[in-house]
C-alpha cells in the first residue's frame, strides 16, 4: 500500500436545509464567499496539498455543481472576443482535467460515513482525504497541505482539530487524547457529539480527515451511530482499537463554519477584508455600521 496521498472526497451529498430558500434551487456548496464558491475553496486546498484525483458524491439536485468544473466554450469564447484575458485566467482555475473528477451518488441520506463509504471502489487500497466544504479555513499554507505532511511522519489516520468551548462540544466529534506532542496528539479513540460534561477532551474534529483504506471496510459492517446515522468517527475510533495509529492536528489557521449562516457571514467579511480590491471600502463601511450602532444605544 502507498503512503502518497493522492485522492479525496468531498461528500456534497447534503441538502442545506439550514440556508433555504436559496438552497431550493441552488446547491449549498456553489453558495460564494465575496467571488468564488465555498467548493472552490476546498478544491484549491487539495491542489495545493498535491491531490490529485476529485471524487465527489452527490446526491439529486446537484447539477449545477458538476456544470461549475466543466467547460463554459460560450462564456470563454466571449471573454476571448472583448479580450479579457484576466477574466479567462479567473475562469481556467474551476475547469478539472478530464479523469481527474468522478461523481458518486448517494441515494440515502445515511450520514458522512455513508457518504464516505459510496466512494469506496474508487478509493481501493490507498490512503485518501475527505474534505467537507462547510469547513472553510484561511491558512498560510493549506489545512490539508499541512497535515499531509505531519502524516508523512506518523502513518495511520489523521484529522484536524481544535479547541472548542464547552457549550460547543456536543456538536462535535472529540478526541481521547493518549499523548499530547504539540501540533500533533495521539489518540486513544473519539465521541462522536458527547455531553460536555462526558467529553474525553476539548478537541472536536474539524472537517479534514487522512484515512487509511481499512476505515472503509469498518464503514461496512458498523452500526448506526448518533443521530441514526453512519459515523465516520466510529469507523476512524474501530480502527484505532484495532492497534492502527490514529492522531489530530492542531492546524495553523481560522476556520469557518460556512454550515451555519452566522459563519457564513463570518466568513465573508473575513475574506473580504483579505481582498486588497476589497478592504478599504469594506472597513469603512463596517466602521460606520458600527459607529451608527452605538451611537443608537
Amino acid at each position: 500500500m502507498s503512503n502518497k496521498v493522492t485522492k479525496a472526497i468531498f461528500p456534497v451529498a447534503g441538502l442545506g436545509t439550514r440556508f433555504l430558500p436559496a438552497t431550493k434551487s441552488v446547491p449549498k456548496e456553489i453558495m460564494t464567499l465575496v467571488d468564488r464558491p465555498l467548493i472552490q475553496y476546498a478544491i484549491d486546498e487539495a491542489r495545493e496539498a498535491g491531490i490529485e484525483e476529485f471524487i465527489f458524491v452527490t446526491s439529486r439536485g446537484k447539477s449545477a455543481l458538476e456544470d461549475y468544473f466543466d467547460n463554459s466554450p460560450a462564456l470563454e469564447a466571449e471573454l476571448r472576443k472583448k479580450g479579457k484575458t484576466d477574466l479567462l485566467d479567473i475562469l481556467g482555475q474551476t475547469d478539472m482535467d478530464s479523469g481527474a473528477i468522478a461523481y458518486i451518488r448517494q441515494h440515502q441520506a445515511l450520514g458522512l460515513g455513508h457518504a464516505v463509504w459510496c466512494a469506496r471502489r474508487l478509493i481501493g487500497d490507498e490512503p485518501f482525504a475527505v474534505l467537507l466544504p462547510d469547513d472553510v479555513i484561511a491558512a498560510d499554507r493549506s489545512c490539508l497541505r499541512q497535515m499531509i505532511e505531519a502524516y508523512e511522519n506518523t502513518g495511520g489516520n489523521m484529522v484536524a482539530t481544535m479547541a472548542v468551548a464547552p457549550n460547543k462540544i456536543s456538536s462535535y466529534g472529540v478526541l481521547d487524547v493518549e499523548e499530547d506532542h504539540g501540533s500533533v496528539v495521539r489518540a486513544r479513540g473519539m465521541v462522536e457529539k458527547p455531553d460536555a460534561d462526558k467529553a474525553p477532551s476539548n478537541l472536536a474534529v474539524i472537517g479534514r480527515y487522512i484515512l487509511r483504506p481499512s476505515v472503509m471496510s469498518h464503514l461496512e459492517t458498523i452500526k448506526a451511530g448518533s443521530g441514526g446515522e453512519i459515523q465516520l468517527t466510529d469507523a476512524i475510533a474501530k480502527d484505532t482499537e484495532n492497534g492502527e495509529g490514529t492522531f489530530g492536528y492542531r492546524f495553523r489557521g481560522q476556520r469557518f463554519d460556512c454550515g451555519s449562516k452566522s459563519g457564513f457571514l463570518q466568513a465573508t467579511v473575513a475574506f473580504g477584508l483579505a481582498r486588497e480590491e476589497l478592504q478599504d471600502d469594506l472597513r469603512q463601511f463596517l466602521y460606520d455600521v458600527m459607529h451608527l450602532d452605538r451611537a443608537g444605544e
